[in-house]
């Protein structure tokens, strides 16, 4: 998909319009937003795309807290924190089906309603309407930042291009942005390319997208996974680990110093990106 493409579908400009008080960057403006300053940094980064689930938002926590209420409304007794682990973890054998063809195409919406209507069988919830199934699987348009998540983006706005670069679909980030308040200038979904991260036709059809060398974008994630599929692109690589994504029990495997050594920006939050590349 060509850049001029891209940037006149009317899903992506009429859902972003409404993110900001400043609206939706037409194409022009869009390229225009890059740095001038020195953010235009050794690096000689020009934008940022994001990994979105565990790096800008908690999935999981909210999906436990939506669960409970949810879960009280119909007099479920269920471990909601085992439940949405498990919704997650379809996540990559399905898109793994795309891949060697045994699915078609298929946006991540409908992955995500695939392992759910396994999840209710499993759980033996019943009953539910099909309108009801359809609100809870788009429990994942509804999930909220993490704390510094829109300070830190609305403080690198001023000087990057930031977007997301997400497995998700654009109508579930551009509704997700809405509700979280995240500042995005552009979305790229997976849909736009027909692949899923970490294929390389992802980060590389970003930077042609934005108008970019892969040198001048950067990804930012919490999954090293993302950020060396990314690095193998040519694009650089901000690591920014989110500890608390499998919840408050869980421990990740910190990275090695090797890990972090190949990384170009570690940081705590973006807060921290914010200022590391000011």
């Amino acid at each position: 998909m060509l850049r001029r493409d891209f940037l006149g579908m009317p899903v992506a400009l009429g859902g972003i319009a409404a993110m900001s008080g400043a609206g939706m960057m037409s194409g022009s403006a869009l390229m225009a937003a890059a740095p001038n300053s020195p953010v235009a940094n050794r690096l000689g980064v020009k934008a940022l795309v994001f990994d979105v689930f565990g790096t800008v938002v908690d999935w999981r926590g909210s999906i436990i807290r939506e669960a409970m209420q949810w879960g009280q409304a119909k007099n479920l007794q269920i471990d909601w924190g085992k439940f949405a682990d498990q919704w997650r973890a379809g996540y990559g054998p399905s898109m793994e089906k795309v891949r060697k063809g045994t699915l078609p195409w298929t946006k991540l919406d409908d992955l995500h309603r695939m392992i759910l209507d396994d999840l209710l069988k499993q759980y033996n919830i019943t009953g539910l309407t099909e309108d009801e199934k359809d609100h809870w699987n788009r429990v994942w348009h509804r999930l909220s930042g993490w704390p510094d998540a829109v300070e830190g983006l609305t403080r690198l706005k001023k000087n990057f291009v930031i977007a997301t670069l997400s497995n998700g679909n654009v109508s579930l980030l551009v509704e997700m942005a809405k509700f979280a308040g995240l500042p995005w200038d552009t979305v790229l979904g997976a849909e736009i390319f027909h692949h899923y991260k970490p294929d390389r036709e992802v980060y590389l059809g970003a930077a042609e997208i934005l108008g970019y060398k892969p040198s001048e974008v950067m990804m930012v994630a919490a999954h090293p996974l993302d950020l060396n599929a990314a690095k193998s692109c040519g694009l650089k690589a901000g690591y920014v680990p989110r500890p608390l994504e499998g919840g408050p029990d869980r421990k990740p495997t910190p990275p090695t110093a090797e890990t972090l050594a190949g990384f170009d920006v570690v940081a705590s939050d973006f807060v921290e990106l914010a200022a590391k590349l000011a």
